[in-house]
C-alpha cells in the first residue's frame, strides 16, 4: 500500500503457506479494517484497499505471515 494513498490503493505482498493477515489501524491504534485473514500459498499477491470512507490522516497497516510481522505507516490525503 503506497504512502500517500489515494481512495483506491493497491499493494503487493509475499506470503508463505501460513496464515496471513493484513490489518489497517488508525493513529490511535483502533482497527479500521481487515484486508486479509486467511492461509496463503507462496507467491505474490495484490490487495485492493478502498479507502474512500476514511478521513484524511495517518494510518498504519500490519502484515503478519507466520513469525514475520511488519508494520508500516501510510498517509491518506484528500
Amino acid at each position: 500500500i503506497p504512502s500517500p494513498t489515494s481512495p483506491l490503493s493497491k499493494g503487493g505482498m509475499q506470503g508463505g503457506l501460513t496464515n496471513v493477515s493484513l490489518i489497517v489501524y488508525d493513529i490511535l491504534g483502533r482497527k479500521v479494517t481487515t484486508l486479509v485473514n486467511e492461509p496463503k500459498a507462496p507467491g505474490n499477491y495484490e490487495i485492493t484497499f478502498n479507502a474512500s470512507q476514511l478521513a484524511s490522516g495517518v494510518y498504519f497497516y500490519r502484515l503478519t505471515s507466520g513469525s514475520f510481522v511488519q508494520t508500516k505507516k501510510m498517509i491518506l490525503l484528500r
